[in-house]
């Protein structure tokens, strides 16, 4: 069915309601599956409007996910999701129905498959490209115990861009392993698929090719759905004779339709009678079901919680911080047409949407593909152009060596424009960017800056862009802090930081407070809490760059200063804090220093407040830790 509003309260789910265990799922009819589809997708759509939390993706992928736990035997057989966006059916139909609108928030269930949440999560995921490498290795592994099973990677056409998935199936050749991949195909990652790969589908799809019914050896199987490919820009680029997957080793079966979960059930079952690797294609609509979803998949890839009626109308927030590097990277480029940028599959996300459409020729969107994203800028700068690559803190950590030995080993003018850094709240830990100041900082010829507002962050993008070599702004998902942000850009001074705030600037013992980015305003707030209850002076530092880190106003500070502070949105380990805790050190100057920012630890999802008090990151937590360290 079709449906066109998210329920507010729980569906009728008659079949749904039995099952606990994929085993119940496999007493019934195959007959009873289509039902059990229907029911599953009612759940969700309400589930999620209970607790928000990726949408389309889960949508799309019912009838898979039913078919799948349906034939195989779960969970000996062996299920691994890739990326994890779309987990929510197989939770539910995994003993988590109902807890799944606790998704996503503290103390309840993982935003994605978690091995330490269900023996039916068999790896736990969050980026993109992982399932088919997870699912060779554990082909591989129950082969050499002599303990075979299936497995089954699932595997959308988005992570099928990254390289690390072919480099996982050439090896799964090279093995003749016993595995199946399922390529989910809605032409989408969370924007619409991009490519030489995603043309090579939809030529597949175009042909009309049908599965080799006496190989599988089953009643003739029609794999072609009644509907269209949703991208009209791919055109039929490859000779449908000229099938990648079974260039280089694997069985081809399909394409099939995605949302008839009678005939997935009949491929599935013929397909476990055979062996070596094997891909089956299915073909899906990301948000089935759901008409605003199929009509705008980008929009529903993920929604929020269906909030209560508002007594009053809400109030203007700030800007996000993405959209604010947005309209900087579209007001640089009208100044300079060397700009170029490039985005790893995160238009949306990233705030590039108006670039893209202002200066297409300029607008360079790699798919899933961050090591290339990272490299294909550096070419770009050996020609004399200024790219800026627009990424995910969490995703920078996949081109770590590209930015070493193809960017900052040739000190190359590339930009990084570095999202969604510190804690990410209910995404919880595979997204959460709290190491990057660790990562780049040890790297040579970086240059790091962490603004403390939405303002400064559109000037620091300015003073990125215009220095000669490789640099990097890292500022937080979610909204600025309400500061008017200035139309001129102007450069700051690399390598400097400013005192912006003092309390009981006379009093005979001080306490300097060093901030890196977001935490310098709730620093702020707690040195004036700090100061209304003790006699003690505090300054408030915004440190601003992380590297080069300014030795001159440390130094200085350190002349009438008892306590250093440090408060950081990042792991205390190798983070800004520890750079500081190393100058003093090469200076010789012994003071009593406290760090703060995020524990050794992989922090479980909850909302960003919660997590930041968790973690005593907020100005409560900040007062109360410099309160002990003093008294």
């Amino acid at each position: 069915m079709l449906y066109t509003e998210i329920p507010t309260q729980r569906p009728v789910t008659v079949l749904l309601d039995e099952i606990d265990h994929p085993q119940q799922l496999r007493q019934l009819a195959q007959s009873q599956l289509a039902q059990v589809a229907d029911e599953l997708r009612q759940y969700i759509l309400y589930a999620a409007g209970q607790s928000g939390g990726h949408f389309g993706a889960n949508l799309g992928v019912i009838e898979l996910t039913v078919a799948l736990h349906y034939c195989f035997n779960t969970p000996q057989d062996r299920l691994v999701w890739d990326v994890g966006h779309q987990a929510y059916p197989h939770k539910v139909l995994t003993g988590r129905r109902d807890r799944i609108a606790t998704i996503r928030s503290k103390n309840g269930l993982a935003a994605f498959p978690a091995r330490d949440e269900s023996e039916f999560d068999t790896f736990g995921v969050g980026h993109s490209s992982t399932a088919i490498s997870a699912g060779l290795g554990m082909a591989l592994a129950r082969r050499y115990q002599k303990d075979p099973c299936d497995v089954v990677a699932i595997v959308g056409d988005g992570a099928m861009t990254a390289g690390m998935a072919f480099e996982a199936m050439n090896d799964a050749v090279a093995h003749n392993a016993d595995l199946i991949v399922v390529l989910n195909d809605n032409d989408m990652s969370i924007s619409c698929s991009t490519g030489g790969f995603a043309k090579h589908l939809a030529a597949i799809w175009e042909s009309g090719q049908l599965v080799n019914v006496n190989e599988l050896g089953e009643a003739y199987i029609q794999p072609h759905p009644k509907w269209t490919y949703n991208s009209r820009l791919h055109q039929s680029a490859t000779d449908a004779a000229d099938n990648l997957f079974k260039a280089i080793g694997f069985d081809y079966f399909g394409p099939f339709d995605g949302h008839d979960v009678e005939q997935l059930a009949q491929v599935f079952h013929a397909l476990k009678k055979r062996k070596g690797p094997r891909l089956v294609h299915i073909y899906t609509k990301k948000g089935k079901g759901f008409a605003p979803a199929e009509a705008d998949p980008i929009t529903y890839h993920a929604i929020t919680k269906i909030a209560p009626v508002a007594s009053a109308p809400a109030k203007k927030s700030p800007p996000k911080y993405s959209d604010v590097f947005g309209q900087w990277l579209c007001d640089e480029a009208a100044q300079d047409d060397r700009l170029l940028a490039i985005t790893p599959a995160m238009c949306e996300g990233s705030g590039m949407v108006q670039f893209a459409q202002q200066y297409p020729e300029r607008f360079f969107d790699v798919a899933i593909a961050e090591q290339h994203a990272v490299t294909l800028a550096a070419g770009m700068a050996c020609e004399g152009l200024k790219p800026v690559v627009a990424i995910y803190s969490t995703f920078l950590q996949r081109g770590y060596d590209q930015l070493i030995h193809d960017v900052a080993l040739q000190n190359l003018d590339v930009t990084f424009g570095i999202d969604r850094a510190g804690l990410v709240g209910e995404d919880g830990p595979t997204h959460a960017g709290a190491y990057d100041y660790a990562f780049m900082r040890t790297v040579p010829n970086m240059v790091i800056m962490a603004p403390k507002d939405e303002n400064e962050c559109r000037q620091m993008l300015h003073t990125a862009y215009l220095y000669n070599g490789p640099t990097a702004v890292r500022y937080p998902r979610g909204a600025g802090v309400g500061v008017e942000i200035q139309e001129k850009m102007t450069a700051l001074e690399i390598g400097k930081a400013e005192i912006v705030a003092e309390f009981n600037s006379n009093a005979d013992q001080q306490i300097s407070i060093l901030a890196f980015g977001s935490r310098v305003m709730v620093a702020v707030e707690a040195a004036q809490q700090f100061t209304n209850k003790h006699a003690i002076g505090v300054r408030v530092v915004n440190m601003r760059f992380v590297k080069p880190l300014d030795e001159h106003i440390i130094r200085e500070l350190a002349d009438c200063t008892q306590l250093f502070v440090t408060v950081e949105e990042h792991a205390v380990m190798a983070g800004a804090g520890s750079a500081v805790n190393e100058f003093l050190a090469q200076a010789k100057i012994v003071k009593p220093i406290l760090n703060l920012g995020l524990p050794d630890a992989f922090l479980h999802q909850a909302t960003h407040q919660q997590m930041l008090q968790d973690c005593g990151l907020d100005s409560q937590g900040i007062l109360t830790s410099i309160e002990q360290a003093w008294f």
